[in-house]
C-alpha cells in the first residue's frame, strides 16, 4: 500500500500566525514599546509567566520572550533608599 500519493506536505518560509487579540481597541503589538500593556490570555503565577494576547511571554522577573524568539532581558527599576 503506497500512501505517499495521498499525502502531501506544503512548506512555506512565512509563518501565518493570526493575531490573538480580538479586543477593541486592539492591544499593542509585540513590536511596540508598550507591548506589556496587552491583555493576559493565560496566567500561571505558580510558574512565573503570563501569555499576552500579542504573543509575548511575560515572566515575573520582567523578562520577555517575543513571538519571533527574541529575548528581552529583565528590566526592573532600581530604587535607591536613603539611609536616615
Amino acid at each position: 500500500m503506497n500512501t505517499s500519493a495521498s499525502r502531501s506536505t506544503v512548506t512555506t518560509s512565512q509563518r501565518k500566525n493570526p493575531s490573538m487579540c480580538q479586543h477593541q481597541p486592539s492591544c499593542p503589538t509585540s513590536e511596540s514599546a508598550d507591548r506589556d500593556a496587552a491583555r493576559r490570555v493565560a496566567h500561571h503565577p505558580e510558574q512565573g509567566w503570563s501569555l499576552l494576547c500579542n504573543g509575548v511571554l511575560l515572566f515575573e522577573d520582567t523578562g520577555e520572550l517575543l513571538p519571533d524568539g527574541q529575548v528581552i532581558a529583565p528590566h526592573r527599576l532600581c530604587l535607591a533608599t536613603a539611609a536616615a
